[in-house]
């Protein structure tokens, strides 16, 4: 349901700006999810489509619309009906009641089915499309194929399919979380990221040297600007529960995505529907060799495979994002709404 809405005058890149229509959805049921809608002012009543955006581990959705750069409102104003969605525990879901994960499954099991029925819903029953960043793309792939007929097309950015291929830091934490048989993640608790946001923005120039010891950055050198980035790492990094990363690396150990949950991946690979998978080579977090399986695998008659010279918060808001995954998605969302 919507909760309320009005007109907003905001930025799309830096100086460019619209005016769009922001609404407040929130979907009914046991774990209520917060969403917000955006299209652009002079077309709020003819839209090309229903898009949902689905964040990344330990994200909220921020990670697509800051206050100087907004994927969401770039979206919106090519045309789009913009869903903008907290997965549970996470933003403006935590507050309305929604407890974090106990597993990844909750996600693609409960959260992304109500999140696509609510859309349908309020945007006339039409078909949505997925995109989703990191776990977000992951989680759109598992949980699409259990949506037969509600589901347009599929669009991941740095998703790692096979999570830690390519990266010898990742796989080292995966080895290690292998071993450690006392690991109990009960209670499962949900660990706030707001610090490491601040420590990271705070010692962005060490972060960047030569001097950092971990290979570990989420971006690259020099491609988001420094107030960008200090947005993202205040607003964007949220809450990680402990459960969906010991699934990540789980998935990672089995060498496969989904894990033991062999049946979301069958379904995901031999469901055919419109894919585009995008990565970034200067990705560390989800390497090319990560995120490509997932497209390979896949043997929808409709796929594409793109790689950009990105880091992984790079593709969503770094300096090049408005010119290389912006339009590159945007374009692909077009030719398949049409």
């Amino acid at each position: 349901m919507i909760l309320h809405g009005h007109l907003v005058d905001q930025a799309i890149d830096r100086t460019e700006r619209g005016t769009f229509v922001k609404e407040i959805v929130v979907t009914r049921g046991a774990t209520p999810l917060a969403m917000v809608r955006k299209r652009l002012a002079d077309k709020s009543g003819a839209t090309r489509a229903p898009v949902l955006l689905i964040h990344g581990f330990g994200q909220n959705r921020y990670a697509w619309h800051l206050p100087s750069r907004s994927f969401a409102n770039y979206l919106a104003k090519s045309g789009f009906d913009v869903f903008n969605l907290d997965l549970r525990g996470h933003g403006r879901s935590r507050s309305f009641g929604g407890k974090h994960c106990k597993s990844v499954q909750d996600y693609y099991r409960e959260d992304l089915p109500t999140a696509v029925e609510e859309v349908q819903r309020i945007s006339g029953g039409r078909k949505v499309f997925l995109i989703g960043h990191s776990l977000g793309g992951l989680v759109s792939y598992a949980g699409a194929p259990y949506l037969d007929g509600a589901i347009a097309g599929i669009s991941s950015i740095g998703s790692p399919y096979h999570f830690t291929r390519g990266s010898a830091s990742l796989a080292a934490i995966a080895a290690f979380v292998r071993m450690a048989s006392w690991l109990d993640i009960k209670p499962n608790p949900s660990v706030t990221m707001k610090p490491l946001g601040f420590t990271m923005s705070t010692f962005r120039r060490f972060a960047e040297s030569p001097l950092y010891p971990i290979p570990l950055r989420g971006w690259h050198k020099g491609a988001v600007e420094p107030q960008v980035l200090a947005e993202h790492l205040k607003l964007a990094f949220d809450r990680a529960g402990l459960a969906e990363l010991v699934d990540m690396f789980a998935w990672a150990n089995e060498k496969r995505f989904g894990g033991v949950d062999s049946d979301a991946t069958e379904r995901f690979e031999s469901m055919d529907l419109p894919l585009l998978v995008v990565a970034g080579t200067n990705d560390d977090l989800a390497p090319p060799a990560s995120v490509r399986p997932g497209f390979i695998k896949s043997r929808s008659t409709d796929k594409t495979y793109r790689a950009l010279p990105l880091g992984h918060i790079d593709l969503l808001v770094g300096r090049d994002a408005p010119r290389s995954t912006w339009p590159l998605v945007t374009n692909w969302l077009i030719e398949r709404a049409a």
